[in-house]
């Protein structure tokens, strides 16, 4: 069999697995992102072992097209999240989103410091767990509080807001993490990576606000065939490769600034619908499962005792982080427990980071898997905390709350 009717073949079991695990996820009341990230677990080292079948030859070659494609499922996932904001509806809520966004990402990033000082590692891999622990999914939780018909309430605009927040600090934040392990250390370096940033940003702004409406408003004149997807497509790909040569941060950076300049367009409604279909038809399961076929569990006890600390240090500082930021911009102590739990999925976000952190080495193998785990036990409870936290009793609010 030729390379390419194995990667036709690897597809097929890929996408067909994906789907049917996201189908069993949702039925169960989770999102399907944790279908496709366990059966891509199934799939992987740790169980199936798909790479080392004996029809798969090309093994090697077949990993790397696989994990590419999954790169532009995450831009395209990226762009997708700033699609769906609406900057007027989160400005509404604008100081909780603040201090629950901000509280919510230095809770995880001082647990991470003191899981790395418990089990003894070094200073720059512990920010960096830390860092993954910050991350929270747009995507999960804005799916979460449509299902609870949430979506325009106080507490869902405050919880969509932070999460927003924490995502681009922690995107900022690893960024200029990067940075630093580069060797950019001097202050002058320093200096020159947030000029860069900001030309970055003031660049992106001015395009979307002025730029971009008139391509739209021009595409949409012109008798071109899926005009305006090809645009946004075009777009998204130049805000990416701006976002790491001119800015030197992440893609995905880029790619959510992107969808939120379109969000701003008449071109929304049009994308909404296409652009959804080409991410989630294709490219998205690709980069949820291919992060569980990179992913191999041990059982040791070190393994165990790591993974363990790190899923429950994730889960206890987001929360407790979010619901303090929250009680301090002016909701209630139920409002900030609710608040708290939407935040403490970390989903594709935080697979996002992870595999960033593992490109460059930050992270070991039983690190990685313990991030996984991370990832795949927020995913899970998220959902169900949230709807046993909109059940407090009203005795849990002060006398000040109750009236």
């Amino acid at each position: 069999m030729t390379s390419f009717l194995q990667f036709l073949l690897l597809l097929s079991i890929l996408l067909l697995t994906a789907k049917l695990a996201g189908y069993a996820a949702m039925r169960l009341g989770q999102p399907s992102v944790l279908g496709e990230l366990l059966v891509g677990v199934l799939l992987g080292p740790s169980a199936l072992n798909l790479f080392h079948w004996p029809v798969f030859t090309a093994a090697e070659e077949l990993q790397q097209m696989v994990s590419e494609l999954g790169e532009i499922g995450v831009l395209l996932l990226m762009f997708v999240a700033g699609l769906e904001l609406h900057l007027s509806e989160l400005r509404s809520n604008f100081r909780v989103s603040i201090w629950a966004g901000t509280l919510g990402v230095l809770g995880p990033v001082l647990m991470g410091l003191l899981i790395g000082a418990v089990f003894g590692m070094e200073t720059a891999p512990a920010i960096f767990l830390g860092l993954v622990m910050a991350a929270t999914s747009v995507s999960i939780s804005a799916q979460t509080l449509i299902e609870m018909k949430m979506l325009k309430s106080r507490l869902g605009l405050g919880l969509l807001g932070a999460a927003v927040l924490d995502d681009v600090l922690v995107i900022l934040f690893l960024s200029v993490f990067f940075a630093f392990n580069s060797g950019a250390a001097s202050w002058v370096q320093i200096v020159l990576v947030g000029l860069r940033m900001f030309l970055f940003f003031g660049l992106s702004f001015a395009f979307g606000f002025w730029v971009l409406p008139w391509l739209v408003s021009l595409t949409k004149r012109l008798a071109i065939s899926q005009g305006t997807l090809t645009l946004a497509l075009l777009v998204l790909f130049a805000y990416a490769l701006a976002a790491e040569l001119l800015g030197q941060m992440a893609a995905i950076t880029g790619a959510f600034l992107a969808g939120l300049m379109f969000a701003r367009t008449p071109a929304k409604e049009i994308l909404d619908s296409r652009i959804s279909a080409l991410a989630y038809g294709f490219f998205v399961p690709l980069f949820f499962v291919g992060i569980g076929l990179k992913t191999a569990f041990s059982f040791h006890a070190e393994t165990f005792s790591l993974t363990l600390v790190v899923v429950l240090g994730a889960l206890v500082s987001k929360a407790l982080g979010a619901a303090l930021g929250a009680k301090a911009a002016g909701f209630s102590w139920a409002e900030g427990t609710q608040l708290g739990a939407g935040m403490i999925s970390r989903g594709e976000v935080g697979l996002i980071v992870a595999s960033a952190g593992e490109r460059a080495g930050l992270v070991t193998e039983t690190e990685f898997a313990a991030v996984v785990a991370m990832v795949l036990v927020s995913t899970l409870v998220t959902p169900p905390l949230l709807r046993l936290s909109l059940q407090l009793p009203a005795t849990f609010l002060t006398p000040k709350e109750k009236k």
